[in-house]
């Protein structure tokens, strides 16, 4: 839990920014300025939150040493995920994703009505210091390369942490990008097809949407949520053109939160 009050201290600080609605299919329909503050108590056991938005009233929380409990896992950089625990067919299900690095941040949130389609897109992008340089629109050709890092696991059931190495190949040719993803023993192989700002992955039981987003977000969703299928959500953040972040969210059979995985890689060729 130590961990957590750390990587919660590393969002300490006034951030100014955006929220940015967008439709399931990536299109912009709303922006709204934002400001958040994290501050630290003077005896150093309590941050105390507060949210502005226009035209909305101002959120404030607090959160006490050690953090906020094991369902909103923080990394020790300060990225943190927090979301429904469990899917269930006919109810609100959804997750909010924080991908940071220095003094910027950002933050993607996915919703999903009862139908267990993506129906809200809100896109977070924020900065603090006065830092307001913006990674330009994720496209399909940024991704293209060989990519290398390091995936860190975070358990549902507080097991201890998993970290693996990760090898991606990313390569298109036409209309059509295929990927090579090997962790560990394990190698999947997919292909998708690219249409505008959407890749369609339709292979396997649970058929994928890859969508491209400004400030190099991406949101990866399934199409559909099929019921008594392990799946996963997905934010990612094209942070520089040779350094990516991901964080995958992962359900069981059952619809139960299983884990949360950050991945950091950077482009060797």
């Amino acid at each position: 839990m130590a961990a957590q009050w750390q990587g919660l201290l590393q969002n300490l600080g006034t951030w100014t920014g955006s929220f940015t609605k967008l439709s399931p299919a990536g299109v912009w329909l709303q922006d709204t300025p934002s400001e958040v503050v994290l501050r630290l108590s003077e005896d150093g056991q309590t941050v105390f939150f507060t949210l502005q938005r226009e035209a909305s009233p101002e959120v404030a929380l607090q959160f006490n040493y050690p953090g906020p409990g094991l369902q909103v896992p923080f990394f020790e950089n300060g990225c943190f995920s927090q979301g429904s625990l469990q899917h269930a067919p006919q109810v609100r299900f959804g997750a909010e994703f924080a991908l940071i690095e220095g003094d910027r941040r950002l933050r993607l949130v996915q919703l999903f009505e009862a139908g267990a389609v993506l129906t809200d897109l809100t896109l977070i992008r924020e900065c603090r210091a006065g830092n307001e340089a913006e990674s330009p629109p994720l496209t399909a050709d940024a991704l293209v390369g060989v990519w290398e890092g390091e995936a860190v696991t975070l358990y549902a059931d507080n097991r201890s942490p998993n970290v693996i190495q990760t090898h991606l190949a990313v390569e298109r040719e036409g209309d059509r990008l295929t990927q090579a993803l090997q962790f560990g023993s394990h190698r999947i192989q997919s292909s998708a097809r690219i249409d505008g700002n959407c890749l369609h992955f339709n292979e396997g039981a649970q058929p994928m949407q890859l969508l491209c987003l400004p400030g190099g977000a991406s949101a990866l969703f399934p199409q559909q949520i099929q019921p008594r299928t392990p799946f996963a959500i997905e934010a990612g953040w094209l942070v520089e053109p040779r350094l990516r972040k991901r964080m995958v969210r992962s359900y069981g059979d059952r619809g139960e939160w299983v884990s949360i995985t950050l991945v950091t890689e950077r482009k060797i060729d």
